[in-house]
């Protein structure tokens, strides 16, 4: 890994942070993109949950007043569940389908509330989270605008909503990079070095963010995250496509 590409996911790093310690997601969508760009795609993942749990870690520390320990509880069963699913069926992912399956990802967040009326503070609802959320983050590398769907219809408040999707996020990284720790070992002395220096970038961008969010009511930022995960989503399926028929 060149000075340059070094730098610029050290400054990708502290952005994404930043965006995802404002919104509780999109950062972790555009830090992978980013990744996959410069490396295979099981070692992006690997590496972007590694660097997501710092974020997401100081997030949740920062927010941890907040943090609903009972949804949080029956989120990580859904996620356990799933992964053990994962692990029984030998799952591997491909470049083309983990950018289709991100790109489709936004369409949640405009479903009608009528329509599907998800809400994590109930228990079944808070299972599905974690299983379908944690799912698609072992398969895809990231599951923020499915979890959300489960959260931005929530009486919840911004705070508790931030707060204990930061901590399901740390949990389910984890497994992530556990999930795909062989793939790790494809990555430079230098490449680990800049992951580490990366670091202390995550926690800088976390804290910026969680300044912000204090400063954001709740309609802007619920409008404000369907807004930015759709152009996110947009990207990644023009990149699937092209993929998928060799543009």
């Amino acid at each position: 890994m060149s000075v340059w590409i070094g730098a610029v996911m050290v400054g990708a790093v502290f952005f994404t942070s930043t965006l995802s310690g404002i919104f509780g997601m999109a950062g972790g969508l555009i830090l992978l993109a980013i990744l996959l760009s410069i490396m295979p795609v099981g070692t992006a993942i690997a590496v972007q949950g590694a660097i997501q749990i710092i974020s997401n870690g100081s997030r949740a520390f920062l927010s941890r007043a907040f943090i609903d320990w009972r949804v949080l509880g029956t989120i990580c069963l859904g996620l356990l569940t799933a992964g053990i699913l994962l692990f029984i069926l030998r799952y591997t992912p491909s470049l083309a389908t983990v950018c289709i399956v991100i790109g489709l990802m936004p369409i949640l967040v405009w479903i009608p509330r009528d329509w599907l009326a998800l809400d994590a503070s109930k228990p079944l609802h808070a299972f599905i989270c974690g299983f379908v959320g944690g799912g698609l983050n072992l398969a895809v590398g990231v599951s923020g605008p499915t979890i959300d769907i489960f959260f931005i219809r929530t009486p919840m408040d911004r705070r508790k909503i931030v707060a204990t999707k930061a901590a399901t996020q740390v949990i389910s990284h984890g497994a992530k990079v556990v999930f795909y720790w062989n793939a790790t070992m494809v990555l430079t002395p230098g490449e680990w070095i800049a992951v580490l220096i990366a670091a202390p970038f995550a926690i800088g961008g976390a804290n910026v963010g969680f300044w912000v969010l204090q400063r954001l009511s709740d309609a802007n930022f619920k409008r404000w995250t369907r807004w930015i995960v759709t152009a996110v989503g947009i990207f990644y399926m023009s990149r699937g496509i092209s993929l998928a028929f060799g543009a």
